[in-house]
């Protein structure tokens, strides 16, 4: 009863939920929405370049020299996933519709999420340099990747092409500041150890406004108008089953693969997520002429129930004790 009165009243979760029905009721257009775009880059820019000033190039090192875990989570991202998602074919057409499936498909191909997966890690209390490794790679290997595995498991209509921005943008807004921050490490990780609320703040800052510019985009774009509710219900459902397997078959493995707590965090996390911010632009590529809106209906949820569930879990591990190995372990057993 303690751990549901916490979870409901989490002021962090409570808001994500004020947020998400705030951009339903005012969603940013025009020039507040360009201004909000910019904004939460900059956010997300200003939360690496605190991750790499906090720490130091030994523990950025072992992140990236850490291939089993990395190799754990890219099978996560693209192997686990896209099974479950055609497994996931027996729902098409009766429950969903043939555009619906397409959707939960498409997010089962797309890359793990960088910010959020990063900041949950480092919530969390977890091995904040493999987050940051793993999930960067992910994106980094996921231009190329979504699209192959879009072309061999689904059909699809019209020219299929890379932007090579998308490489850019991964690293001018993430790696380079996190590589900044490593540079300025030994004048301000003095400052940073003793303060740790602007990271907090960054930390579930940068997360509150994605989830404000994704609920503006998808009333801006009339998402929720062009289907049947029972039809979103089921998605809704499917999307909670898809991430509830996906935690559970991620924790577990980090057990039987013997890694340590922290970096069971980091496979939790960026072994669950999917990009919101990579999947959108990859859609209206892969998907010319075709109800791109519907299509990225299942990923849009997918993204507010994992930044959700996420959020509980990421609370609940950065209360344990620093002597308990894991919170949540005699319950998992």
């Amino acid at each position: 009863m303690k751990l549901l009165r916490d979870t409901v009243l989490d002021p962090f979760l409570l808001s994500i939920f004020a947020v998400a029905v705030l951009a339903s009721l005012f969603p940013a257009t025009g020039t507040a929405e360009e201004v909000l775009a910019w904004v939460t880059r900059i956010a997300i820019a200003l939360l690496f370049l605190i991750y790499g000033a906090r720490l130091s190039p030994r523990d950025a090192w072992d992140g990236l020299k850490h291939w089993r875990l990395h190799s754990v989570i890219l099978a996560s991202t693209y192997l686990l996933f896209p099974a479950l998602g055609l497994a996931l074919r027996i729902l098409e057409p009766g429950l969903i519709s043939d555009d619906l499936y397409t959707g939960v498909l498409f997010l089962c191909l797309v890359p793990s999420t960088v910010q959020s997966s990063t900041a949950f890690t480092s919530i969390a209390r977890g091995n904040v340099a493999g987050a940051v490794v793993s999930a960067s790679f992910s994106n980094i290997i996921g231009v190329f990747v979504t699209p192959l595995l879009v072309i061999a498991l689904m059909t699809t209509t019209g020219s299929v092409s890379i932007d090579p921005g998308s490489i850019l943008d991964i690293v001018v807004q993430l790696l380079l500041p996190f590589a900044v921050g490593q540079l300025i490490r030994p004048w301000v990780t003095g400052w940073l150890t003793r303060h740790s609320a602007p990271t907090k703040l960054v930390d579930r800052g940068s997360i509150l406004l994605v989830v404000f510019a994704a609920f503006s985009a998808s009333m801006n774009q009339h998402v929720w108008s062009s289907v049947a509710v029972w039809r979103i219900a089921v998605v809704v459902a499917v999307c909670v089953l898809l991430l509830a397997v996906v935690l559970t078959i991620t924790w577990y493995a980090g057990r039987w693969f013997g890694f340590p707590l922290e970096d069971r965090l980091v496979l939790l996390f960026c072994g669950s997520k999917k990009s919101l911010a990579s999947g959108l632009p990859m859609a209206a590529v892969l998907f010319v002429g075709q109800p791109v809106g519907l299509i990225v209906l299942p990923l849009l949820l997918f993204h507010q129930i994992q930044l959700m569930v996420c959020t509980v879990i990421a609370q609940r591990f950065a209360r344990r004790p620093e002597s308990e190995p894991s919170p949540a372990a005699s319950a998992a057993d």
